[in-house]
């Protein structure tokens, strides 16, 4: 080998190397960040959260802050948005070896997108849901509606435990603000997806409010884990994004909350919706 093919076969593997370490290097520091006082020490049975964790949002260590986030609630299903599947494996890394909170994860990914995503370009990121679960699930199906307004968007189910019983719990992201009528004909397929069960979660970011047309449907066969909002009392849900308006939702069918919390983050433009549960 000559010596120009040489130095130019050392560079080419030299940036293939810093592709796959900025690939799987963890981010932030490996010490848990503190949470605060009062935080559980274990998974809480029966508590669910749903949260956009926002990508492309940039910072440094964000995966480690969003994982100590999550561990101060420490829900038993946690559903995910906007999430590529390497940020949810740090997160559960973050969760497992600094918090002590062990998860099972199901990816719902609907893109494979090196820029979103990073990884290596032969091999991009996938990028849509996840759920995460303190118990095995099941069944797992990943669907993408027919039309996802100006980025593929879809819905993940599993089957999981909460409250000692099997339930199906759906995870779902729609179209974006000004796409109404794309988010019509996505909610009309969640809704025919989520009908024939007596008992199930769906969680999400609907970029909707509560008294939008396309969320007609989901009213008709749910209730919201926020007691107060529903599409007639709009004005008293309580607002789940940066700029104040209510789009996440955790739709509940056999199930009745016990309480219910909308948490401010920085690490996000959305913030985490938590509730308790009971069989209803």
């Amino acid at each position: 080998m000559t010596g120009n093919g040489a130095r130019w076969l050392a560079g080419a593997l030299i940036v293939a190397c810093v592709l796959l370490a900025g690939s799987s290097a963890p981010d932030g520091a490996s010490i848990a960040r503190p949470l605060p006082a009062g935080a559980p020490k274990e998974i809480v049975p029966n508590r669910v959260m749903t949260w956009n964790i926002c990508n492309p949002c940039k910072g440094s260590g964000q995966n480690a802050a969003r994982a100590a986030e999550i561990a101060t609630y420490a829900p038993q299903v946690i559903g995910l948005q906007e999430a590529c599947v390497g940020d949810v494996e740090r997160i559960r890394d973050h969760l497992q070896y600094q918090y002590g909170l062990v998860y099972h994860v199901e990816y719902g990914s609907v893109l494979q997108s090196w820029s979103r995503c990073g990884g290596v370009p032969w091999s991009p990121g996938g990028f849509g849901q996840a759920i995460l679960s303190a118990t095995p699930m099941t069944d797992q199906v990943n669907v993408e509606y027919p039309d996802g307004g100006s980025e593929d968007r879809g819905y993940m189910a599993v089957t999981t435990l909460v409250d000692g019983r099997p339930v199906r719990v759906f995870n779902t992201h729609l179209a974006e603000r000004r796409q109404e009528s794309v988010r019509v004909k996505q909610t009309a397929v969640l809704a025919e997806a989520v009908a024939r069960l007596d008992r199930t979660i769906v969680l999400g970011d609907f970029n909707a409010v509560p008294d939008a047309a396309e969320l007609t449907g989901m009213w008709g066969l749910f209730a919201d884990a926020d007691p107060g909002c529903g599409p007639a009392a709009a004005g008293t849900c309580e607002p789940t994004t940066d700029w104040r308006s209510t789009f996440d939702y955790i739709f509940l069918r056999g199930f009745a909350p016990t309480g219910h919390g909308v948490h401010l983050t920085p690490y996000s433009d959305h913030d985490l919706v938590q509730a308790d549960l009971r069989r209803a």
